[in-house]
């Protein structure tokens, strides 16, 4: 059973995801065929190719701003919206966080990168259920579960920074929130886990990786792997060392 599970489990999804990208491919298709390819018709061959070339990328554009819009639908009409949860992998409650995952990834590898950090990013995490406060900047897209994920005002995630609200334990799954106080900031690169909380004005230095259901006190510096709270060196004017902030 195990075996055929490994074979045959991951195609719903699959085709989940083809379903999603094809119906946004969809729209960029008929942009190119019924836009575009009309007015370059009586373009001069020297012309016609970088013209087209242009018209091509502006269509994946399309298909990416569609796909934003698309995958939260598929999302919310599937389940896809997460509750905390422990237990098997393999199993209905657990349905709705591979459906999740699936449109989630879709977007994040064929799109995301070229729109983030922007407000597109952002308004498409807040559709799959992320909250978000204001003067917030996401710098990665590696932010997975995002309607697990809180995040107060003024915080800072950091490029190429992981934030992801599950991990496995003793053999189970378990989805857990991850929230993000106001003014926190999460450094370069660092890996947030399932369950942890960092509060207000509290940082994660660049690299760190944060266990799970970790709690981080408001205003404390943790970094390390395990991350642990840190002594900063103060500066001469008496501030942290802008060396050490890891943004």
């Amino acid at each position: 059973m195990q075996r055929l599970l490994a074979i045959f489990g991951p195609l719903p999804f699959l085709a989940l995801a083809i379903l999603a990208a094809g119906l946004s491919l969809g729209v960029a298709a008929w942009l190119y065929l019924a836009i575009f390819t009309p007015l370059l018709s009586d373009v001069g061959s020297v012309w016609r190719y970088p013209l087209s070339g242009l018209a091509l990328a502006l269509c994946y554009f399309a298909y990416g701003l569609t796909l934003l819009l698309v995958a939260p639908t598929f999302n919310l009409l599937l389940g896809g919206r997460l509750q905390p949860y422990r237990g098997s992998a393999v199993s209905l409650t657990a349905l709705r966080w591979y459906v999740h995952c699936t449109l989630t990834l879709v977007v994040r590898y064929s799109f995301l990168e070229f729109v983030t950090p922007s407000h597109f990013a952002q308004t498409y995490y807040r559709l799959m259920g992320m909250k978000i406060g204001r003067n917030v900047s996401i710098n990665s897209t590696a932010i997975a579960d995002p309607s697990l994920i809180e995040i107060g005002d003024n915080v800072i995630i950091g490029g190429s920074a992981s934030v992801m609200a599950h991990y496995a334990q003793g053999g189970y799954l378990v989805i857990a929130p991850v929230r993000l106080g106001a003014g926190s900031t999460i450094g370069l690169r660092a890996i947030v886990m399932g369950g942890v909380d960092v509060g207000a004005k509290a940082k994660v230095l660049a690299g760190s990786f944060v266990l799970p259901n970790t709690r981080i006190p408001a205003g404390e510096t943790w970094a390390g792997i395990p991350a642990q709270r840190i002594e900063l060196p103060r500066d001469d004017g008496g501030g942290p060392s802008a060396a050490t902030d890891g943004n």
